[in-house]
């Protein structure tokens, strides 16, 4: 029997399970990857404590601060989470867990536009993260989709690698914060392509050629990559039949993180805050933890 399960493994997950280190109990941290958004962000500006840093770079320091916590997280699937009297059975595609509480921490996928070509020619000149595959663009022609925080990160990780930039934007203006437009609005490799909307991806083996709408004018580019940059969606489908799910399929907490289910808790990306900020699923992540702890000693009395 656990004291809790905490699934994922990216910063509040993370955190949640230093504290559960910290303070001896019995717990497992179950993921099907390491990192979760470290691994896509580029640079970080506002982690407090922290002047000036990477996604990539943060998670080795996060990986170094678990091995000094003697944190060790499982590679498993999570398929099911039962009710079990007082306790619950998270059901991975390994084994089965019996415990106290849950933390449910599964962060958020990037969203597809759904368009012609986009999963026939993903991998090949379609991708979802500047920072894993924009080298593979040295020297070429990109199309950007996004106008929002991550479209512009990525534009400005890509602006020293690629030859040219072409930023498709469905709105009349940008959404992310004014540093990061300052940057496009003064980089010469961007062309930016207000009102506009991607309608399909062409190419044989890999990307040849994006089409795109503006107004009722319908227009082309020719691009050998594609970087989506138009936010996220919550991993929560395994569990919206178990907790309460919002309008967005973020599942709902309250201001202490607790779901509609007592004994379960969520944090970070995948919860109702809609506020996809490190430093908030890091408090979330410690929140969850401290409460599931506090949740387990009153059962107990």
């Amino acid at each position: 029997m656990y004291d809790t399960i905490i699934i994922g493994a990216g910063i509040a997950g993370l955190t949640a399970a230093m504290y559960a280190s910290r303070k001896k109990m019995k717990y497992e941290i179950i993921s099907s990857d390491f990192g979760g958004q470290f691994m896509v962000s580029g640079e970080v500006l506002n982690y407090p404590g922290i002047v000036k840093t990477t996604g990539v770079e943060f998670s080795m320091k996060m990986e170094e601060q678990m091995k000094f916590n003697n944190v060790n997280f499982k590679t498993e699937t999570v398929k099911e989470i039962k009710k079990e009297g007082d306790n619950f059975r998270v059901i991975t595609d390994k084994t089965e867990y019996e415990t106290g509480t849950i933390i449910i921490a599964t962060g958020a996928r990037a969203r597809k536009i759904n368009v012609p070509g986009e999963d026939r020619l993903a991998n090949k000149g379609v991708t979802y993260c500047s920072i894993c595959d924009g080298p593979l663009f040295g020297g070429k022609a990109v199309a950007v989709i996004g106008g929002g925080d991550s479209a512009l990160e990525a534009v400005d990780f890509l602006k020293d690698i690629v030859s040219k930039i072409y930023m498709i934007v469905r709105g009349d203006s940008f959404t992310g914060h004014e540093y990061l437009i300052e940057r496009a609005k003064n980089n010469p490799k961007i062309d930016v392509l207000f009102n506009s909307e991607t309608t399909e991806i062409l190419g044989d083996k890999f990307v040849e050629e994006i089409k795109y709408k503006q107004g009722d004018e319908e227009k082309d580019l020719t691009v050998q990559g594609i970087i989506i940059e138009i936010g996220r969606v919550p991993n929560t489908e395994t569990f919206k039949d178990f907790v309460k799910i919002d309008d967005h399929n973020h599942i709902a907490i309250d201001c202490t993180t607790a779901t509609s289910v007592p004994g379960i808790f969520a944090a970070g990306d995948c919860a109702s805050a809609h506020e996809y900020q490190y430093i908030i699923a890091a408090g979330q992540g410690c929140m969850a933890l401290i409460k599931a702890a506090r949740y387990l000693a009153h059962k107990k009395n």
